[in-house]
């Protein structure tokens, strides 16, 4: 007998990849459970999986940055609490550095991120975890929300943040919506699209270092020290935090400064479902 739950949890997360670097994303998880019947007639409680299985993704995936533990691009040293690794991706050879505590990163056990080696990974920690009776069979599916009109993928991190939104690098795939003067506006949209394509945002004043072409940020959170060095070209900056708020209300503001004569009203996202709208 197979329980599926579709559905089940959203993991918003940043990942890196041997192209195009550091890139935020929003999957949505579908678990299917294969077992016997026990005396209840059930293969095992809904309640129970659900609990179960959304809570680790919560705890392993949600909010984290992923890395391919076995990709031939990484080097990483791991020392007590913390993680350092480089990261060389695209035709250039370019190079992410990261410096952060170890729970803000998940190390996958694969050469290369997709949503089919993530789920494995998933079922293998899972299975090892024991979180499911006995003779059950787990099997974990990863999707992406379908847009059909302007998104993008951009990563972050808020220092002010008490949960796991000050992890310097955790992110988001999401849609954009802009109407001037009512109307909506799919060339603003796909500018701001393409303007933030595989984007690191990052808030001025978090930035404490220019050369070489190169961003690096650092600030001191809650759960730690954290530091990233980007490529200048894969990053944006903002005057102020980097909330989906405060990035709904700069799409705005900047958009009002280029059409001037027009009322901008921008519907951001954070990953699927829920965002911040300002007008200008």
């Amino acid at each position: 007998m197979l329980l599926f739950v579709d559905n089940l949890a959203t993991v918003d997360f940043s990942f890196l990849e041997a192209r195009r670097g550091l890139l935020g994303e929003t999957w949505l998880a579908d678990v299917k459970l294969k077992g016997e019947l026990d005396d209840q007639g059930m293969v095992c409680d809904f309640s129970t999986v659900k609990k179960a299985l959304k809570t680790w993704l919560d705890n392993e995936l949600d909010h984290r940055l992923l890395v391919p533990r076995q990709s031939p691009n990484l080097t990483l040293e791991e020392k007590g609490d913390y993680l350092t690794l480089n990261w060389r991706f695209g035709d250039r050879g370019e190079t992410l550095s990261l410096r952060c505590p170890h729970q803000a990163v998940a190390l996958i056990d694969t050469v290369e991120l997709t949503r089919e080696s993530v789920a494995q990974w998933c079922c293998r920690e899972l299975e090892a975890a024991a979180l499911f009776p006995t003779g059950t069979q787990l099997e974990l599916t990863f999707t992406t929300e379908l847009i059909e009109s302007a998104f993008y993928h951009y990563s972050h991190g808020l220092k002010k943040h008490d949960g796991n939104c000050q992890r310097i690098a955790h992110g988001h795939r999401s849609k954009i919506a802009i109407w001037a003067d009512d109307i909506p506006s799919p060339a603003l949209e796909g500018d701001w699209a393409s303007r933030l394509r595989d984007i690191y945002l990052g808030t001025r004043e978090d930035l404490v270092a220019e050369e070489d072409d190169t961003y690096r940020f650092a600030y001191t959170a809650p759960q730690g020290e954290f530091e990233i060095t980007l490529p200048q070209r894969c990053c944006y900056l903002m005057e102020t935090d980097t909330t989906v708020e405060l990035i709904a209300a700069h799409i705005a503001a900047v958009t009002k400064s280029e059409y001037p004569t027009s009322v901008i009203r921008v519907q951001a996202f954070e990953g699927m479902n829920k965002g911040a709208i300002a007008e200008a």
